[in-house]
């Protein structure tokens, strides 16, 4: 009780101090207004090509570093927009989502200046324009500084040569807009993307195919299980490379390009955990195949709790990779994992506690999978050692599930460490047989233990004890075996080579007897003093 109130001392005001601190930066950030969404090159960056695939170039001209007072002014920015566009979609390039940095003050490794930050490039003609957004502030209703394409980049994009090729570019015939891009463009991405998924997948079960035809065992061969595992998550990963450097090229709308682009990222990202499960599961697969034929049932245990650990290690990866390659930022809830692990400890003492017992029960290693074991009134096979529980299947073929926490503080008695198996019977022979008879019975009992090969060494027999029906010889022994089954062939062996022995010497094996006496079969006893005992002779 003592030291939970000391900790209450001490979580107490740190959670205080944490809150006042999120009030406070929750304050800072509301201050933090821009109608346009340009507070990140990230952020900046999507709005444009929002812009520019719904047609509003009016809009878009916002996101230029040029004065915007005027109507003539307005019209300007919204001819560059619309320039841009067209540059864009004939072979121009913006960097992947996922690459374009989401911090207000952009990348500071990438060479350009503080206030700088490089997005994509142009083709103009034989020479590459690139396209950089600059840091700058603006009257237009934003309190902080915004992300705008540069002054630099503007002046390019004004030029009559620029002028001239993004006339030459501009699509003379009407085309088929589907969410901010024509049908054609849509329909030449997906194609592409759905000949190359589908292409390198077939290639992919052929060369498993081949290879299943040349290896001798590929159930057992480490090569080819790797090879199972690693080909079709691996072909989707490739093909969506091939993919990513493909659309850059093809002249298409730059908001079918990018939108595609960024779930292709998303498709890499799974396709690699894809892969990791896969692996994971293939070299486990095999190290407990053969961890089970050198009978080594700890490292089951190790291998079945690490394949899960690191499965969900990846899960948890791929999740908060396409939480922010969907725009979600992350970045406070794994800061809240500070103050919220502390709230955790308190609420799942009961997690925690099964979890150290997993530990505990694989480190200690009182029970493996695959022993026969009695926890509590719990008998019955381990099937399976988890991160919260053990399961055991009964004999009764029920599965019972025992938290790691409670198995660790139980009392465990495991049958199948037993390298042989204890022969403890007592031989009961009939009352009535001469004491020689009884000597050779004890003889007869410990010779067959003696002669029998599986019995281990200093077999004992000897006479124990008048029993209530019968002369008990009492046996301690073991038989040398450490299977079960095994053990009770050679039990069932000594005793019938006991009894055959027994016949033979006309000794016979007791049975409880009881002999009842009645009263009237009772011999009388007569009672007197001396002569004057009553004689009926003497009567009369």
């Amino acid at each position: 009780m003592t030291h939970l109130l000391a900790l209450l001392l001490v979580i107490l005001p740190a959670a205080a101090i944490a809150q006042d601190a999120d009030a406070a930066a929750e304050a800072a950030v509301a201050q933090i207004v821009d109608p346009y969404d340009r507070l990140t090159p990230r952020a900046s960056v999507t709005a444009l090509l929002t812009a520019l695939g719904e047609g509003d170039y009016n809009r878009a001209a916002q996101y230029f570093s040029v004065p915007l007072e005027t109507d003539q002014q307005r019209a300007r920015a919204a001819t560059l927009a619309e320039r841009l566009r067209t540059l864009l979609d004939s072979g121009g390039k913006l960097q992947p989502f996922g690459s374009l940095s989401n911090d207000p003050t952009g990348r500071t490794d990438d060479g350009l200046a503080l206030e700088e930050e490089r997005v994509g490039e142009l083709n103009i003609g034989p020479e590459t324009v690139p396209i950089i957004l600059s840091l700058s502030t603006t009257e237009e209703g934003s309190t902080a500084p915004v992300w705008r394409i540069s002054p630099d980049t503007v002046t390019q994009l004004a030029t009559r040569e620029v002028a001239r090729v993004a006339a030459e570019a501009e699509p003379t015939e009407d085309r088929v807009m589907l969410a901010g891009a024509p049908v054609r463009d849509w329909a030449l991405l997906i194609g592409a993307a759905l000949v190359l998924f589908v292409g390198l997948y077939l290639i992919a079960r052929l060369l498993l195919a081949l290879a299943k035809r040349t290896i001798a065992d590929p159930q057992t061969s480490l090569f080819y299980r790797a090879l199972n595992a690693a080909l079709p998550p691996v072909s989707l990963l490739v093909a969506g490379g091939i993919f990513y450097v493909w659309a850059e090229e093809l002249p298409a709308s730059i908001v079918a390009r990018q939108l595609l682009l960024r779930y292709t990222g998303v498709v890499a990202l799974i396709a690699l955990v894809w892969f990791g499960l896969r692996l994971v599961n293939a070299v486990s697969d095999l190290t407990i195949v053969r961890m089970q034929r050198h009978e080594r049932r700890q490292v089951i245990s190790v291998v079945s709790l690490m394949r899960r650990v690191v499965k969900i290690i990846l899960l948890a990866f791929v999740f908060i990779a396409v939480l922010d390659t969907f725009g979600i930022d992350v970045t406070t809830g794994v800061a809240a994992l500070g103050i919220g692990g502390i709230a955790l400890a308190l609420g799942a003492q009961k997690t925690v506690e099964n979890l150290v017992g997993s530990v505990t029960v694989i480190v200690d290693k009182p029970a493996q999978v695959g022993d026969f074991v009695k926890v509590g009134s719990v008998v019955g096979t381990v099937e399976d050692v988890g991160i919260r529980s053990t399961r055991i299947r009964t004999n009764d073929r029920t599965i019972v599930t025992i938290p790691n926490g409670d198995l660790s503080s139980q009392q465990i008695e495991n049958y199948s460490v037993r390298e042989r198996f204890l022969f403890n019977p007592v031989i009961g022979i009939e009352y009535g047989l001469p004491a020689a008879k009884v000597r050779e019975a004890v003889q007869i009992v410990a010779r067959t233990l003696e002669e029998h090969e599986k019995v281990a060494e200093n077999p004992r027999a000897r006479l124990k004890d008048f029993g209530a029906s019968s002369l008990d010889i009492e046996v301690f022994s073991y038989i040398d075996v450490p299977d079960f089954a095994e053990s009770l062939i050679h039990r069932e062996e000594l005793l019938l080579t006991i009894l055959e022995r027994f016949e033979e010497a006309g000794i016979g094996i007791a049975f409880p007897t009881r002999t009842i006496v009645f009263g009237n079969d009772l011999p009388v006893a007569k009672s007197g003093t001396g002569g004057d005992a009553a004689d009926p002779a003497n009567d009369g």
